[in-house]
């Protein structure tokens, strides 16, 4: 049997990589489907928490963030590639440097220490609240051969759900872990979710390793 390409080992080096077979659905493998390439996308955690409704947003990123955290650590080794991406907050010179050490000067900046966004993975600024709204997400992914994306970030109940929706028309693959996204409104956190598992065919993991299995996994 032979494969187009190895998994990808070195998941932020952005290696070459050939198309995907099957409409993007596979990766190209001798008449077998191969597991699916994946990306942990990383929504909106540079923020100094200085805006309406920050308090209860905080006190959910305390809670998420070990597992937010363990996401991005062990997301290389499963192959994964992972991608920045975040809002400018209205700022149009802001990039990773300006909108990191905006971040850090913020309210909490123990919140942002430790998923600080690292100089060799891509980084994407956005101005909306889908990942997918006029930036060059899409393009990075489909280059890279990727089909499924795991989503974690903030905030459950807006950003997350929205490119959730957005790359399930793009007939992207979805896992969203569920201790691994933060909310402002735990009802509309769950009813978020719960959106995202029925109309979206989300898989809504339960645990990082779980979301990380669910990456790698030849079925979701």
């Amino acid at each position: 049997m032979s494969v187009c390409y190895p998994p990808n080992k070195t998941a932020n080096r952005l290696p070459s990589r050939c198309h995907p077979c099957n409409l993007g659905i596979l990766r190209c493998v001798s008449g077998y489907a191969a597991p699916m390439a994946s990306a942990l996308i990383v929504i909106d955690m540079l923020n100094p928490y200085e805006h309406e409704d920050s308090e209860p947003l905080m006190e959910s990123v305390e809670h998420a963030l070990p597992s937010m955290r363990e996401m991005v650590e062990h997301a290389p080794e499963a192959g994964l590639l992972t991608v920045y991406v975040n809002d400018n907050h209205g700022d149009w010179t802001a990039g990773r440097g300006k909108l990191t050490q905006r971040a850090l000067a913020g309210a909490a900046p123990s919140l942002i220490e430790p998923i600080a966004p690292p100089e060799d993975v891509p980084f994407i600024v956005k101005a909306r609240h889908s990942v997918f709204y006029e930036t060059q997400l899409e393009y990075l992914l489909r280059h890279e051969g990727i089909d499924r994306l795991i989503l974690t970030g903030q905030v459950t109940e807006q950003c997350i759900l929205y490119s959730a929706l957005d790359a399930y028309v793009r007939h992207f693959e979805v896992v969203v872990p569920r201790t691994a996204v933060a909310h402002i409104h735990e009802d509309l956190a769950d009813a978020a979710l719960r959106m995202m598992e029925e109309n979206m065919r989300a898989r809504i993991a339960e645990s990082p390793s779980d979301a990380l299995k669910a990456g790698t996994s030849r079925e979701l």
